[in-house]
């Protein structure tokens, strides 16, 4: 009989963010040799898997502690998400403490390595995320606009403010700037709205489903990602395996997915920088075929097939 495995995801289908494509993609990956379920946590009375993966080593840390306190001969992965790495481990016992509880650790990029201790990098492994790439989109030679999209829910650690300033600041002609992902902050939904009334060049779609939104981003001219804190973000692959640059602000977790040397990072938090780079991005031929030539390099990194044998590999020999 397969061996039983529970992935618990503080986030559901319904959230739609990062942590919930994480945890649907490994299921899939995993199903070819276990049995696998998904949950928002875990205790004894649940029945004791053969292995737990937790995604997020705070919002998991009780299933976690439960795990290892009542089943000390099973293994178990903490996968560490962007606010894991650059915010809770160094601020938050209960997060400190589920780096202590895994069997193993997992980075979606190399840069967070330097944020854990020494002594736990023998445990830790990195994995990158991974999407099917999608055909490049043929731009009319005559389109009317040039899109840039942000897809991200809108919360503070996305730093949506940052776009929606840009957007103010841009003068390209066909300069169209779309923001996708729902309001999960009051305030943020409400400078959004705001920010579309004001200036037409801002349209806030709101949430998209999965696929849909996937599909407006590879009809973008270019990607922004405006994050304070990433561990490892799915849009960055998604757009990189669409043939869409990207634009990010200058932070490790970004850094860790496009490289030291990428072109095109911004100052976090720099609405006239993230404006420069954007109207650069669509009147300059030449700066956007270098953005597309150092994505196209990166690509291979995000391959499904990657992906899927590393966390085999890494479940394979835990159990």
């Amino acid at each position: 009989m397969k061996k039983q495995l529970l992935i618990v995801s503080p986030a559901s289908a319904k959230e739609n963010n990062g942590n919930w494509q994480t945890a649907s993609r490994w299921a899939h990956f995993l199903r070819a040799r276990y049995r696998v379920a998904i949950a928002p946590g875990w205790q004894p009375s649940d029945g004791a898997p053969d292995l737990l993966i937790a995604l997020h080593a705070r919002r998991s840390a009780g299933a976690l502690a439960a795990f290892a306190h009542a089943c000390p001969g099973r293994p178990s992965v903490l996968v560490l998400t962007g606010t894991d790495l650059y915010r809770d481990i160094a601020t938050c016992t209960e997060a400190q403490a589920s780096l202590h509880h895994a069997s193993a650790l997992v980075l979606l990029q190399g840069a967070g390595l330097a944020l854990l201790p020494p002594a736990l990098h023998a445990k830790t492994s990195v994995i990158y995320q991974s999407a099917h790439a999608l055909a490049p989109h043929r731009h009319a030679p005559a389109r009317r606009h040039a899109d840039i999209c942000m897809i991200g829910h809108l919360r503070p650690e996305k730093d949506p403010l940052t776009f929606m300033r840009a957007s103010a600041l841009v003068t390209s002609p066909g300069a169209r700037l779309l923001h996708i992902g729902g309001a999960l902050d009051q305030a943020l939904g409400e400078a959004a709205r705001a920010t579309a009334a004001a200036n037409p060049r801002y349209q806030w779609l709101g949430n998209l489903a999965h696929a849909q939104a996937r599909q407006r981003l590879k009809r973008c001219h270019a990607m922004v990602i405006a994050s304070h804190m990433e561990g490892g973000a799915n849009v960055i692959i998604e757009a990189v395996t669409s043939a869409v640059p990207v634009l990010a602000s200058d932070i490790s977790g970004n850094r860790g997915m496009l490289g030291e040397d990428y072109a095109g990072y911004f100052a976090p938090g720099d609405a006239p920088a993230l404006a420069r780079l954007i109207e650069r991005c669509i009147d300059d031929e030449a700066f956007h075929a270098l953005l597309r030539r150092q994505c196209d390099e990166r690509a291979l990194l995000f391959a499904p097939e990657r992906e899927r044998a590393c966390v085999l590999d890494l479940v394979d020999n835990l159990v």
